[in-house]
């Protein structure tokens, strides 16, 4: 019997992924001008609302713009800025979003942090800065959930040999992910998440029969953790009949002396400081009361020249 116990919490334990998608999402337009400006679109909020017959979305210049100033691609207007946010911009699309979401595939550039000064082509770049089961959407990301670029196939099959299955979860990545906090941040950004009645329902079979639930980057965790409810509503299977997927937003902070509910294993890349993915990794330690902080962890990775941020190395926090 004890044989047994410890071989069903081996067998199948979820690896949660998130399959969002990056987009190029970063154009070059030009103003009325003739100056040049380069725009990273915010897709992950990319609106379907129409306001006054025109679809909105939101950017960043990396050049000042005016209300009102139009905006051209080859000589044909694309968009007109209507209001601005401090540094973010909204502007009425004067395309369709089926033609805007082509423009950006045909002449978009895929938005790397800019700490990331890559050599690479842009068709390089596009490959090596997604996923390898990412998923076609209508929003998208603005950057990648670094921690599942390293995934190939061949990990894949290594990790169902040993009985590890995945799942997928999505959480349409902002610029807000990597946004600097301090302590008089209250709130953190909104992004849309999605998690499937199918997902939910391995996940809570996992926790019903005490499996390890690991989480593939921070992202994934935030839609794991702002879906508590209805992953844990789940948890009988008489429960599950008629219950439709989960669809909408999510700007969960997790933050020190956060009970984790769903996640028990984390898998991250080593992330920028002052940062909430540092941050969710500083509550996901003091969580599982592991003798080292975030800290000590880092100063070994440094003296161990571990590589750090988007194309860097993993850590699996157990």
């Amino acid at each position: 019997m004890l044989l047994k116990y410890y071989a069903n919490r081996l067998l199948k334990l979820p690896l949660d992924l998130n399959d969002t998608q990056v987009i190029p999402a970063r154009l070059e337009l030009t103003k009325s001008t003739g100056k040049k400006v380069k725009i990273l679109f915010l897709v992950n909020e990319l609106s379907e609302e129409i306001v006054g017959e025109k679809a909105q979305v939101k950017g960043l210049p990396d050049k000042r713009l005016d209300i009102g100033d139009s905006l051209y691609l080859d000589d044909h207007p694309i968009a007109e800025v209507v209001s601005q946010d401090k540094e973010e911009f909204t502007f009425n699309l004067l395309v369709s979003l089926d033609y805007f979401r082509k423009t950006l595939e045909d002449r978009g550039l895929t938005p790397l942090p800019p700490y990331i000064h890559s050599s690479l082509s842009e068709g390089d770049v596009r490959e090596k800065y997604q996923t390898i089961f990412s998923e076609t959407n209508p929003l998208a990301s603005v950057a990648a959930p670094t921690a599942s670029l390293h995934f190939t196939e061949r990990v894949f099959c290594s990790l169902e040999e040993k009985g590890i299955e995945n799942t997928r979860v999505t959480l349409h990545v902002g610029r807000g992910t990597f946004s600097h906090i301090n302590e008089d941040t209250k709130q953190l950004h909104r992004e849309p998440v999605y998690i499937s009645r199918a997902s939910a329902e391995k996940i809570a079979d996992a926790k019903r029969h005490g499996r390890t639930v690991i989480s593939s980057g921070t992202t994934a965790t935030r839609v794991l953790e702002s879906s508590v409810r209805f992953i844990l509503d789940n948890n009988q299977p008489d429960d599950r009949e008629g219950q439709s997927d989960l669809s909408g937003f999510t700007s969960i902070f997790i933050k020190p002396s956060y009970d984790f509910k769903i996640v028990d294993a984390l898998m991250t890349n080593f992330h920028l400081p002052n940062t909430s993915l540092l941050m969710l990794l500083d509550a996901f330690l003091q969580y599982k009361k592991s003798t080292k902080t975030w800290r000590d962890i880092y100063e070994y990775a440094v003296e161990n020249k571990f590589r750090f941020y988007s194309f860097g190395d993993a850590m699996l926090v157990i």
